[in-house]
């Protein structure tokens, strides 16, 4: 997995506001995120804009942190900010439903962004008590993981069995547990082991090695040719949401 890159855009209010900053891109390196910040990177005699134009270019995504000072910089087209801005509109341009730049807000009595940002849904990092809650969502949002993923959609449980058309995703063996527990909501207990390869469409040798898995986790057994589901394979399908 690649380590997300993330560019860190600020202005220099006070030194409070600076090691702020700079305590943020650490504990997002600590976070399995690369980082960039100007205190680590610029020294006396670099050149910064070339410094921007390099990382804001090769960057997953960008933090503007939005202090007031920031924001009026940012409208105004005026130092580092504004440069940064000109960059960053101008590789959006093209881009129109980019989420590249995530907003943080960080004033004492409002929550401006600059303009161009207005229609962006923003993080708050205003109140100190909130954080580390702030910061979760921030490297969730980062690192692509959200804190609830939206869950895959289920089998219709009034459809018989052939009418029951099974995801395509890879995991064969929840598929054929899928029509199983199908079957047993029809009213049959036993399912014909020769007829769910067929109604899967898929290789015989592989229907056998998925079906041992199930057998092995206790959810399904094999006998006399007919597969059944197990108690334990009906608590499953129910906390799964296969049923209802």
């Amino acid at each position: 997995m690649s380590v997300p890159k993330v560019f860190v855009s600020y202005s220099h209010d006070t030194q409070d506001h600076k090691k702020w900053a700079l305590d943020l891109a650490t504990r997002l390196r600590n976070s399995g995120i690369d980082a960039i910040i100007d205190q680590w990177e610029l020294g006396p005699g670099d050149d910064l804009p070339h410094f921007m134009e390099t990382h804001l270019a090769t960057a997953d995504r960008v933090l503007m942190i939005c202090t007031e000072r920031y924001v009026e910089k940012a409208n105004s087209g005026s130092g580092g900010v504004g440069y940064e801005k000109m960059i960053i509109t101008s590789d959006l341009l093209s881009k129109i439903d980019s989420n590249k730049v995530i907003p943080i807000v960080k004033q004492n009595a409002s929550n401006e962004v600059p303009t161009f940002l207005k229609s962006k849904l923003y993080i708050d990092f205003s109140k100190a008590e909130d954080y580390e809650l702030s910061f979760d969502d921030l490297v969730r949002s980062i690192h692509g993981a959200p804190l609830f993923k939206k869950p895959e959609i289920g089998n219709n449980p009034f459809k018989s069995i052939d009418e029951v058309a099974p995801e395509k995703n890879n995991d064969l063996a929840m598929d054929i547990f899928k029509v199983i527990v199908a079957q047993y909501e029809r009213g049959e207990n036993l399912t014909e082991d020769k007829a769910i390869p067929k109604h899967l469409n898929c290789s015989r040798i592989i229907y056998d090695i998925h079906l041992k898995k199930l057998i092995k986790e206790g959810l399904a057994g094999l006998s006399h040719g007919y597969v059944s589901i197990t108690e334990k394979g009906k608590q499953f399908a129910a906390n799964q949401g296969l049923v209802s």
